[in-house]
């Protein structure tokens, strides 16, 4: 994708990566298995080795008691019992090994919920560095990537969303979202590839 593909020009400075969720429960055989991870990675690994001290990973975090957790996560949790903090086999919720790598330079923020942008530390983080764009990698983008997408959008953060770095369990919600990415939300989301982000960014 050529670089005026980017229609609201080039990457500014304190320009942050953030990918969400690229850890070892969504990559393995679990109940929770993203069969795309594994396409998208090469991906993502690129990006965030050529800028780990801009790259922020979330790493999603479910509750030790879903019991604590407000109205409908508790019903979500009684589905999936086996995916609380407790019933986890060790690792399973730790980045992917090549992205845990990076850290540090690069950061591990979690998140409890869908959206990274209900996660106090990384507004602070934000807005220590300043950051007017985000760039949203991960998974799935049908649920937190869309989540952390659409909190990018309601904070006023330029997005800009790598379709090649982005990936669901389903291809409809895939596609779906896609669709939505380009259209919907076409004045305040860009939708490109990691090579052309690659060319653009000196940060």
């Amino acid at each position: 994708m050529p670089a005026s593909d980017l229609p609201f020009g080039p990457l500014p400075q304190g320009t942050v990566h953030l990918c969400i969720d690229m850890q070892n429960v969504f990559l393995e055989e679990t109940a929770w298995h993203v069969p795309w991870m594994k396409v998208i990675l090469p991906a993502v690994i690129e990006l965030s080795s050529r800028h780990a001290p801009q790259t922020i990973f979330t790493r999603f975090r479910p509750p030790d008691d879903p019991g604590r957790m407000p109205g409908a996560w508790r019903r979500y949790y009684r589905r999936w019992p086996q995916f609380t903090v407790d019933a986890l086999s060790s690792g399973l919720l730790e980045l992917v090994p090549p992205l845990a790598a990076l850290c540090p330079p690069a950061e591990i923020i979690g998140k409890p919920t869908y959206s990274a942008f209900a996660s106090r530390p990384l507004l602070q983080r934000l807005q220590a560095r300043r950051t007017e764009c985000v760039i949203i990698t991960g998974v799935e983008t049908d649920v937190c990537v869309l989540a952390s997408i659409l909190g990018a959008i309601d904070g006023g953060y330029r997005v800009v969303v790598p379709l090649d770095a982005v990936c669901s369990s389903t291809d409809q919600g895939h596609d779906s979202l896609v669709e939505q990415y380009r259209n919907r939300f076409s004045q305040q989301l860009e939708t490109t590839d990691v090579g052309t982000i690659l060319e653009l960014w000196s940060g």
